[in-house]
């Protein structure tokens, strides 16, 4: 079994594969984590936005400011 001694040691257990991002006020994105800094300011490429758990656009490659996000879950 991996044992995650650090946060940032699940983020980079989840670079190059696919996961879900939430934002605050509920936006989430789903895509592959690219990068991500100390501030948890994030790349995903191939991100598509989804509301109420249905696509609502493709976006390609996006930066997300860590401050704005509430969760990210590997898929």
């Amino acid at each position: 079994m991996d044992v995650v001694a650090r946060p940032l040691d699940a983020l980079n257990k989840a670079r190059n594969k696919r996961v879900l991002v939430e934002l605050k006020g509920g936006k989430q994105y789903i895509g592959n984590l690219i990068s991500f800094d100390i501030h948890i300011n994030t790349v995903l490429e191939n991100a598509e936005e989804r509301e109420g758990g249905e696509v609502k656009r493709q976006l390609g490659t996006v930066f997300i400011r860590g401050d704005t996000i509430t969760i990210i879950s590997p898929q």
